[in-house]
This record gives C-alpha cells, structure tokens and sequence, in this order.
C-alpha cells in the first residue's frame, strides 16, 4: 500500500496503477505533441501529473517528462524538489549536499572549502563579506542538525543579489539552508527527511527583511505483517510553506540568529503539521477503509450494540 501527499492539497491515497494518472499523462503527451492556442500551456500539465505520481520515483518521473518535453526541461529542473544528494569534499573530509544552488554545471560547491567538487574554473562564489556570513551559518547549522536530528548532513549557501557588493553598503543576498536524514539500516525502517529553506534577505540599516520557503520532502517505508499475509507501506510526498518577517540587525552577525530562529520555526511548524494532519488523517483513512478485527467480532459488536439499544429503549 503506497500513501502519498502534496502541499498544499488536502493529503490524498493513491494507487501506482490510477486510471486517472494514465488519462492525464496521455492528455500531456497530445499536448506537447500538438500543441493547440486554446489548450493550457504543457509547463503546467506536466507540473500537474507530477503532483499526481508517486513522490518516491520524482527523480525518474522528471527524466522521463524531461525527454518527453524537451523544451520545457529547464523549468520543470527548476520547479521540481527533488531529493538532495550527498557528496564528499576530501580537502576538508566532510560530506555537503547538491543541488540547483551549489551547481555549476557538472560540478558543485563545496561550502566548507569553497571549491567546485570537481574544479569548475569561473563557478560563481559569494563575495568576501557574504562568505564570512555563510561560514558562520554553517556552523549554526551543523550543530541545528546533530540536535534535532542526531546525524545527518546539512549546507548553507549564500550568492550575492547586488551587482557590485561592497564591504560597506546593505547588503541583498539569498541563500539556501538544506537538510538531509536517512534512517539507519538497523532501525528496522528505510526512509528519507530532506528539507530545503530558500530565502532573501534585504538589509535596511538596522534591520532586516527576510522571505523564505521552505520544503520538506519525506518518505517512509516499513513492512507490515496482516493477517497471514505481509505487505510494505510506504508515506510520501511533499509539504511547501512560505513567510516573512523583519528583525533587528547590530551587525552582519546578527542573520545567524534572525536565520537561525526563521528557520527552526518554520521546521517546527511543519512537523506538527505532518504529524497532527498528515499522518493523523492518513491513519483515520486507512481505518475507516480496514477494520483491524475480524467479521466474527465486528458483528457480535453489533449485535451488542443492538441488544443493548433495545434494552434502554424498554426501560422507557
């Protein structure tokens, strides 16, 4: 049984094999095959059947869509959360994430060395000033990781927004905070947290503004024994939500803490949500679609339930 939800709809079950799915897909494919001035742009068709396949094979479903659609590649690579990917910078022996934000074609940045794994000559770099913030984010958020997750990887990124930056102006820049826990083998589960915080931040001498959207992808997959019989089951999908806020700014330092408390807010607010909604209406739904007790017990249940009703309506 395969359970999977997408933000911000309303948390859904689905099978693989969707009639619905195979309906849209065709429709996607006459779409880009013949494209007509009355029908929806296909970017938007083939965002739409992403959303409608299983989160757990994104990564093909997009490689596929890509060869399908090749002139829409660009946007669907730019639009799609896909799960992060681990690497090794050997000059500082430590593990960084990958994505769109770090790459430079075939290679990608390393925020503790500040190099391109392999060498990418002319790869973008923040400037001095914004580099000395991103070292220190960092940090903050490589002990965020070992407390809330107790393992895992994690990386910051910052790039300049200003054309010229300079050591003594406001600043404008963006950034990415990214997350990533696999379970271990021995825990008995296989699954997946990554989270991505995309965010701006634009100074106002002593203040600051920040937006952010953050994303969390998930998946678990455990075995279940019913009955006689055994079966997986597997959660999945993705949750996106955005905010802004502004905050006092004494000194460059200071975007540690302001991003720092942002995004652990913003993390907190997710998980009780995938906690209390998603998995709450997940469970209430696969209980209402399957009783845990037999036939034999859920009517001699019912059988009580009535002698009781009749019983009460007599004394009356």
């Amino acid at each position: 049984m395969t359970c999977y939800f997408v933000s911000p709809a309303t948390p859904s079950a689905s099978s693989h094999a969707c009639p619905a799915v195979y309906d849209h897909l065709s429709s996607v494919h006459r779409r880009v095959a013949s494209p007509q001035q009355d029908q929806p742009w296909p970017k938007t068709s083939l965002l739409d059947l992403l959303r409608r396949l299983p989160p757990t094979r994104v990564e093909q479903n997009v490689e596929t869509l890509c060869e399908l659609a090749p002139d829409y590649a660009e946007d669907l690579l730019g639009n799609v959360d896909q799960p992060l990917k681990v690497m090794r910078d050997e000059a500082s022996s430590r593990d960084f994430l990958c994505c769109d934000y770090n790459r430079d074609g075939d290679s990608f940045r390393s925020p503790w060395s500040d190099s391109y794994i392999p060498p990418s000559p002319g790869g973008p770099q923040p400037s001095a000033r914004l580099r000395q913030v991103e070292v220190q984010l960092n940090a903050a958020f490589d002990t965020y990781r070992e407390m809330y997750f107790e393992g895992g990887v994690s990386s910051v990124y910052l790039w300049d927004q200003d054309e010229e930056p300079s050591m003594t102006k406001d600043m404008s820049f963006a950034g990415v905070v990214l997350l990533k826990k696999v379970l271990p083998a021995d825990s008995g589960l296989s699954g997946s947290w990554d989270s991505l915080h995309v965010f701006e931040c634009v100074e106002r001498g002593r203040s600051a503004r920040y937006k952010l959207t953050s994303t969390v992808i998930l998946v678990l997959d455990t075995k279940t024994t019913a009955g006689n019989g055994k079966g997986d089951v597997t959660l999945s999908g993705s949750m996106t939500r955005q905010g802004e806020f502004d905050a006092n700014l004494t000194s460059t330092a200071g975007h540690v803490p302001n991003l720092g408390r942002f995004v652990e807010d913003m993390e907190i607010k997710m998980r009780n949500l995938l906690s209390a909604v998603y998995f709450g209406k997940t469970k209430d739904v696969i209980g209402e679609l399957r009783s845990q007790s037999g036939a034999e017990a859920k009517s001699a249940e019912e059988r009580l339930r009535a002698e009781l009703a009749g019983r009460l309506a007599g004394r009356r």
